[in-house]
């Protein structure tokens, strides 16, 4: 909502974000991370104060510059288009602000920090910024931003009902997020009951020495481990695959964009990665069903991801993912993939800021190994189960995307004088700037 020449109700005025606010950015001080670091090393939390930047607090320093309620508005790399998030938000209290945020002081006697940052949150950027991989808002843009300003009593009633509202919406949607929590909760909790036998205890049960145990090769670094069910075994990653990695080809973005340039969507084949599809390509290495495991990259400690996914068709894989194929005599795909979304990668990585499942520690990876029966019993519940959790989680996301709407939709009301009743008695704006322009 940024065109002045919209109507506005009776009472309200359009007039300038720089009529309403003081303007602190020559207070702002930015300090890079280690000389922060240098300074509050060793110091209590209670000499600390929170050091702000475009999107939020980046860190702590030991001393501060402002010390009231204030609004902080990007400069750069805030999130100007993406209305999920905030653009603006308020602080309190003593800070220390850095020179990715604009700071304003909402004039007291003419509107207040809250409205602002609200309408900061829902305002439109387009035409006012600069850059283009790091969007920026000037300040002399920012100064002549249009704001629809109502009556000052109008505005806390305004203020008072925003409140309220998403008060409200932030429980729902804190609601939601939780019950989000607890599906992948649930579906961990699913994968662990599969692979250490309860999920079909009932089911083996019913085929009391009807299943053929599993047969695989020894090894010796597989003595002392948990307990399995009668018919399961523990055995290696290396006893239950088919390594492909040596078939890999890594083709750099630039490379195939060049081939792929001019060619047709039936032409193309995925290209993939240690997570997933990360382009197109105009040729295939594989053509079948594989279990892709990543290499490096891939959120091996993240159980809401997925360190391992199933490909099928024709594709092609870099150096970044293992390319397994399972015996079909020993497993299936989908189970190891299973599996592997649940294993506890400690112990088997190398790497810090960049961690590493070498093809000679993923070889070693145990696997506990039930009869085939079983394992396309455990296939069919898990999938059975995620089916429901995928329709759950379905409906979750939609109610979020709702919510964010709901949000808008609230904001937008409030700025066109829909959220809260008029009063003729108010003061009308435009005789408030007067007067405080005159007072001035």
């Amino acid at each position: 909502m940024n065109e002045s020449n919209t109507d506005l109700p009776k009472g309200w005025v359009w007039t300038t974000l720089e009529s309403c606010t003081k303007i602190l950015d020559s207070q702002r001080v930015p300090i890079n991370a280690k000389d922060r670091e240098a300074r509050i090393s060793g110091k209590p939390e209670s000499e600390l104060y929170p050091y702000y930047g475009a999107t939020g607090q980046v860190g702590w320093i030991d001393d501060y510059l402002f010390d009231e309620e204030l609004v902080l508005l990007g400069e750069d790399g805030a999130p100007f288009f993406d209305f999920s998030k905030d653009t603006a938000y308020l602080i309190e209290g003593k800070s220390w602000v850095n020179n990715h945020a604009h700071v304003l002081r909402a004039k007291t006697e003419v509107t207040l920090n809250q409205l602002l940052c609200h309408y900061l949150n829902t305002f439109d950027y387009h035409g006012y910024l600069t850059g283009t991989t790091r969007l920026k808002l000037n300040q002399s843009t920012m100064r002549k931003m249009p704001v629809p300003l109502p009556p000052l009593a109008e505005q806390r009633r305004i203020v008072a009902k925003l409140e309220a509202l998403f008060t409200q919406l932030d429980a729902a949607v804190e609601a939601l997020k939780k019950a989000q929590t607890q599906l992948q909760r649930y579906r961990q909790s699913l994968l662990k009951s599969a692979f250490e036998g309860e999920l079909t205890k009932q089911w083996r049960e019913g085929y009391s020495g009807q299943l053929e145990p599993m047969s695989v090769s020894k090894d010796s670094d597989l003595e002392g481990l948990t307990e399995l069910p009668d018919g399961w075994v523990w055995t290696t990653l290396a006893n239950c695959v088919e390594i492909l990695d040596s078939q890999r080809i890594p083709i750099n973005a630039k490379d195939r964009g060049k081939r792929i340039s001019g060619k047709s969507e039936s032409e193309l084949y995925p290209y993939y990665g240690a997570t997933g599809q990360v382009g197109w390509i105009d040729d295939y290495l594989f053509d079948e069903e594989l279990v892709l495991l990543g290499e490096d990259g891939a959120p091996f400690f993240d159980f809401s991801k997925g360190t391992a996914y199933l490909i099928k068709g024709k594709s092609w894989v870099n150096n970044h993912a293992h390319v397994l194929r399972a015996k079909t005599e020993v497993t299936s795909n989908q189970l190891l993939c299973h599996y592997l979304n649940t294993f506890d990668y400690h112990g088997y990585l190398t790497g810090t800021t960049r961690l590493k499942l070498n093809q000679s520690a993923m070889r070693k990876i145990q696997v506990p190994l039930p009869p085939l029966l079983e394992q396309q019993q455990i296939v069919a519940e898990i999938e059975r189960c995620f089916s429901v959790a995928d329709e759950a989680e379905a409906t979750l996301d939609a109610e979020l995307k709702r919510a964010e709407r709901l949000w808008q939709s609230i904001l937008k009301h409030a700025f066109s004088g829909k959220l809260v009743p008029q009063d003729p008695n108010d003061e009308p704006a435009e005789t408030l700037l007067a007067r405080v322009n005159s007072e001035n």
